[in-house]
């Protein structure tokens, strides 16, 4: 157990749509303003091992959640950078991490670094049974070299290393990356509002079902593991519920009270068919269960949405 509020502690990626919910979190906890840092790409190139090894000076806990993803074509356009940047941001955080006497290092791994064909729902002992999906290859398998390299530390030298499977996110917040699909159909429905459109078209079928987690639920999972997780097993954080993209349509134009026509462009990818954690491990290492029901997690992110879209964002 590490008591974090007299601990510094580091949130790579802390301004961003989880790290600013993972900072509240650990200033719920008592941590000072002052102990926890968050640095910019502007003035720490996470790339650079010299960065890495300037921000991790003095500090007691590392949660790194930087990193790039997107949508699908973001995903198909750019995989080398994808790769370089998730993969040498990692490795030379966590060796700068080691160098620096760091207590504990958790970093956000992916849903997606769980081969396309593992038993559902996913079992973290089940990550190495097979290839991932071929779309997301380039950052899934970044992501798994990061597991890989702490369980190696943790053998080598001892490294209180620990990996995170987030599942799928949505809530209120600046989101940096294209894609995230709530975000998506919530603001097709504003703009159909706005323009006062009798229909929407969505990709795919609608037919594929996927495991959402509110990220305030999320950002909690990282603060409890960073208390008290101290394996080098990783461990899914998800609901463990799914529902269709279809289904979770009908229930944020409930919300929104949007009565127009939603339509599905079946020659526009699904992608994965079914996608969903098991989160029993969580819950029986640290205790962490999501919380939030998904219709309460829906109100809060619609709210925050309209009002960026008043805002002109």
């Amino acid at each position: 157990m590490i008591e974090l509020k007299d601990k510094k502690i580091l949130v790579t990626g802390g301004a961003g749509f989880l790290g600013t919910h993972v900072v509240d979190a650990l200033r719920a906890r008592g941590v000072p303003e002052k102990n926890i840092m968050v640095p910019r790409r502007e003035t720490h190139d996470l790339r650079s091992a010299e960065a890495c090894r300037e921000v991790t000076r003095g500090v007691d806990v590392v949660i790194h959640l930087a990193g790039i993803t997107g949508d699908g074509q973001f995903h198909r356009e750019h995989p080398a950078e994808i790769f370089f940047d998730n993969l040498t941001m990692g490795v030379e955080l966590m060796e700068a991490a080691r160098a620096n006497g760091v207590k504990r290092f958790v970093t956000a791994g992916s849903i997606t670094e769980y081969p396309e064909r593992a038993p559902l729902p996913y079992r973290e002992e089940d990550i190495w049974a097979g290839p991932v999906e071929e779309l997301h290859e380039a950052y899934s398998v970044a992501k798994t070299m990061l597991l890989v390299q702490a369980q190696a530390y943790r053998a080598q030298y001892g490294f209180d290393a620990v990996h995170l499977l987030m599942t799928n996110m949505y809530g209120p917040g600046k989101e940096a990356v294209r894609g995230f699909v709530i975000t998506n159909i919530i603001r097709r429905m504003l703009e159909a509002k706005r323009d006062k459109a009798s229909s929407i078209t969505l990709w795919g079928s609608g037919t594929p079902t996927r495991d959402f987690i509110f990220v305030k639920d999320a950002a909690e999972a990282f603060v409890l593991a960073a208390e008290s997780y101290s394996k080098p097993e990783p461990v899914n954080i998800g609901s463990g519920w799914e529902i269709s993209i279809r289904e979770l349509a009908e229930t944020i134009a409930k919300l929104m009270g949007f009565r127009g026509e939603v339509t599905w462009d079946k020659t526009k990818p699904d992608g994965q068919m079914r996608r969903i954690l098991d989160p029993g491990r969580a819950e029986r290492e640290f205790g962490f269960r999501a919380r939030t029901a998904l219709e309460d997690g829906l109100r809060e992110t619609v709210a925050y949405q309209e009002m960026q879209f008043a805002n002109g964002s």
